[in-house]
């Protein structure tokens, strides 16, 4: 299935953010590390650069990774629906840079929070009403507690992009085959 480049866009944001805090560790140690990640992501709209704002975020990640974790998809709408109405989101079409008509979701001076809150959201929204919300997945790799959003078109992908776990499962196998023969 092909989702919309914004909706695609929301749901690896979300998984990114969500997974910048996996293993006991935290991958957005200061407001710095957070600019960084944004910039990474071309995020637009206000940033404070603020304590408070990098702690709203790395509070929103434990809410979005609900997602990953809830097993029905009533609960994945209540979340959903949450988020939509805690952040305000009222959606509209926007074109700036080179990315064409999209879709935002909140009001560009809108806190990041928020932001990130109502999009996350809107792409779990098109998954739900897609029948797709299979594709938020975990990582397959047995040392890793990271999430991923399958995209691909046989819904073949089973590790992260966080750092080498497809590999590593890859050098295994292809080891484990050579032992044998």
């Amino acid at each position: 299935m092909n989702f919309a480049d914004d909706t695609e866009s929301a749901l690896v944001f979300a998984a990114s953010l969500v997974n910048t805090a996996r293993g006991g560790g935290e991958l957005l140690p200061d407001q710095e590390e957070l600019t960084r990640f944004l910039d990474t992501d071309k995020w637009t709209g206000r940033r404070d650069g603020t304590q408070s704002e990098l702690d709203a975020v790395r509070t929103l990640r434990p809410r979005l990774r609900q997602f990953w974790e809830v097993t029905e998809v009533d609960d994945a709408v209540a979340v959903v629906n949450t988020l939509l109405a805690e952040s305000g989101a009222q959606p509209r079409l926007a074109r700036h840079d080179d990315l064409g008509w999209h879709l935002h979701v909140t009001a560009d001076d809108a806190p990041l929070v928020d932001r990130m809150a109502a999009e996350a959201a809107m792409g779990v929204l098109d998954l739900i009403r897609t029948g797709e919300f299979s594709r938020l997945q975990w990582c397959t790799a047995p040392d890793c507690d990271a999430v991923l959003v399958d995209l691909s078109r046989n819904r073949s992908k089973r590790y992260c992009d966080t750092g080498n776990c497809g590999n590593r499962a890859n050098v295994a196998a292809y080891r484990a085959r050579k032992s044998v023969g």
